[in-house]
């Protein structure tokens, strides 16, 4: 841990202890991280002209081409010996051009242009570096800059094509304003068909898109995107950072898809995985100069024992270098509206969250255990991009609960704009494996549902990619189970599976959204309730894609029950639109009736009423409403068209009485069918949102 740093003072401290007293003991902790990212500030402003120019540096590392057409190649390799470039340019000569050394372990080589003025190394020419050892070995390695690399037949391993067109493609529309209300579509390029195959960008571009915007959704995470050599990893062993991945087309083709979302008014978010690499020396970052360390630590603290992977050493001026670099250059050259950080937790603690059960104890966030190397990081990253990009969102995948998280930098929080919260899918797959219906408890489901820090934004989601993977089961599929493949028609009369499974999916779905949170996440093929798990090619199952893709196709079967839950997704979204309740405060819950199985809250001036009972209907339901007035039904789970059966009148106008009820001065009676939702709205509050 480092030394404690003097008069030390985090400007909107104050604002935090407000929000929180219970922090009070734990100052120290919060100057000391602070101070460390000041100083960390200082030295880059005292060092580099500041984070501007720092995070700049992909513009002068790996190859840039210069106004003459010649070619600079720049790396960090400190324990090499020597470095050479080899490649198609120079027929593979392993000795014909050697970089220079430079101060700090940095290299340096210049190719003249040509005697035609062109390029002495063409657009898609194949190149490596060949690193020398201090022991004596010869090792071929793909630039850890490298924008560009592709996998050719059956080969694993990953070449270095350079990438330089003539004309690479100019994005035309503006970046979209900030979403006061996040509404996330988690994506996975590759499956995003339903045909046995990678998918790529440009079917996600002409094919999803247009869903995306149709569903409500204003926000896609992109996952798998920086380019990763086991495609089975889900994006999460990442061998080139600078890349995207090739598997799905070209950089200009991502660059299209983040254009066209753009025009469509939707946010593009990049999963980034800045919390290991990948072990791969070949085509990866591990031992790119032949020692342990280069860019991570050495030894015990530089491996992952669980994921088998590497772990940065991020209080490396050149780690960062690099790291930061990376944020910018997503942000600059493709134009990403934010970043959902992956692996927060592993990064956060020195024990990386393994076997550690976080039972909210401050204790468990302060002292040796925790990495201020990682954490001072974060903020640094966080402080940079909020500062160069007022609109960014970034999100956390902690699973810790680390108080400050979700707060401002100068408050000694972390920076964050969002966590996800991870408990709430937890929770639903735990009631569906462990509880008959008529034994879910309401104030546990409305506890885990709001148990989150008042003032630090979450990001709700009633399951995510990671309840699809097999092994695991989807909510659908929990529900359902194989009647999926037989009884989805609606042609055919419900079975009473069926007939479950799509109410409680709607219900479940949208309780999470309306209580969960002050964003909503669904991940692809979800919001349908899609028939199958989640399993890329392996040799565990015959490298077949038959389950690493996504049945769209069924949405468009006017016959099938899959159209009706993607319906009532869309109406739930556009719902939350005209009211914003994501982005207003706690809900206020009246209701958490066990013996009735019903939840009632209100939150953005609408009232929502659950009646999960599996046969019970209440025609004479009382409720409690703060404002008085006339309702209307906004949203009804129970309607045709989403697979509903249709019990409410939608003409019903339900009056308020002056009869205080559940804490509130008026209450209204309505009738609530079993296993039914409905939003009501007040006719007379006039809905600016």
């Amino acid at each position: 841990m480092a030394e404690p740093l003097d008069n030390v003072t985090i400007p909107e401290f104050s604002t935090l202890l407000q929000m929180d007293p219970y922090l009070k003991p734990y100052e120290k902790d919060f100057q000391r991280r602070y101070g460390l990212c000041q100083k960390r500030l200082f030295l880059l402003e005292e060092a580099e002209g500041g984070f501007d120019q720092f995070t700049r540096s992909y513009q002068t590392f790996g190859v840039q081409r210069q106004a003459n057409n010649g070619l600079l190649f720049k790396e960090w390799a400190p324990a090499a010996e020597a470095l050479f470039l080899t490649g198609d340019f120079n027929g593979w000569d392993n000795f014909s051009h050697p970089y220079t050394k430079k101060e700090y372990g940095k290299w340096e080589l210049y190719l003249p242009p040509k005697e035609d003025k062109t390029p002495a190394v063409p657009h898609l020419s194949k190149l490596k570096v060949v690193v020398h050892t201090k022991d004596g070995r010869r090792l071929y390695r793909i630039s850890p800059w490298a924008k560009y690399v592709t996998k050719t037949g059956d080969s694993v391993v990953y070449d270095w094509v350079h990438w330089d067109p003539l004309n690479p493609y100019l994005h035309v529309h503006p970046r979209p304003k900030k979403p006061r209300s996040l509404r996330i579509y988690e994506s996975h390029v590759g499956i995003a068909s339903p045909e046995g195959k990678i998918a790529s960008y440009t079917n996600f571009t002409h094919n999803v898109l247009p869903r995306i915007k149709d569903l409500g959704y204003n926000c896609i995470q992109l996952m798998a995107i920086m380019e990763h050599a086991y495609y089975a990893s889900f994006g999460y062993q990442v061998t080139s950072f600078f890349a995207a991945s090739s598997r799905y087309g070209t950089p200009d083709e991502l660059k299209q898809l983040i254009d066209v979302a753009h025009s469509l008014g939707i946010i593009v978010l990049l999963d980034v995985v800045h919390s290991h690499a990948s072990k791969n020396t070949e085509d990866g970052l591990n031992k790119f100069d032949g020692s342990d360390s280069c860019f991570f630590h050495s030894g015990v603290r530089g491996e992952h024992s669980l994921w088998d992977s590497r772990l940065f050493n991020y209080s490396s001026w050149e780690v960062l270098r690099f790291l930061l670099s990376n944020l910018r250059w997503w942000m600059e050259e493709y134009r990403f509206d934010g970043f959902r950080f992956d692996g927060v937790t592993s990064m956060l603690y020195h024990h990386h969250g393994i076997g550690t059960a976080f039972s909210g104890d401050y204790t468990e966030y302060f002292g040796l255990h925790v990495d201020e190397d990682s954490l001072v990081y974060l903020m640094v990253a966080n402080h940079i991009l909020h500062t160069l990009y007022p609109d960014c969102i970034t999100i956390a995948e902690d699973v810790s609960g680390m108080p400050g998280m979700c707060r401002a930098v100068s408050e000694g929080g972390l920076g964050f704009d969002y966590r996800l919260a991870m408990a709430i899918p937890d929770k639903w797959i735990q009631i569906l494996k462990e509880y008959k219906d008529e034994d879910w408890n309401m104030g546990n489901i409305v506890y885990t549902l709001i148990n989150r820090r008042y003032g630090e934004k979450c990001i709700a989601y009633a399951e995510s990619h990671d309840q699809a993977l097999v092994g695991d089961k989807t909510l659908a599929f929990w529900l359902m189970d194989k009647e999926m493949y037989t009884n989805m028609s609606a042609l055919i009369p419900m079975t009473q599976v069926i007939d479950r499974g799509i109410q409680l999916h709607k219900m479940i779905r949208l309780v999470t959204h309306a209580l969960g949170g002050e964003g909503y996440l669904n991940f692809m093929g979800n919001e349908f309730g899609h028939p199958e798990w989640l399993d890329f090619p392996r040799k565990g199952n015959n490298e077949s894609y038959h389950y690493a893709r996504r049945q769209y196709n069924l949405v468009d079967m006017d016959h099938l029950r899959y159209r009706q839950l993607y319906a009532f997704d869309r109406e739930m979204n556009r719902t939350e639109d005209k009211y914003g309740w994501l982005s207003s405060g706690p809900a206020f819950i009246t209701a958490k009736h066990e013996g009735d199985k019903v939840i009632v809250f209100e939150r953005a001036n609408a009232v929502f009423v659950f009646n999960f009972h599996p046969a019970k209907s209440y025609s004479n339901y009382r409720i409690a409403v703060e404002s008085p007035g006339k309702y209307k039904i906004k949203l009804d789970s129970d309607e045709i068209q989403f697979g509903g059966h249709g019990r409410l009148d939608h003409n019903t106008e339900f009056f308020t009485e002056p009869v205080p009820f559940n804490d509130r001065p008026h209450s209204m009676m309505v009738y609530i069918p079993c296993r039914t939702a409905v939003v009501l709205a007040n006719e007379e509050i006039n809905y600016c949102y």
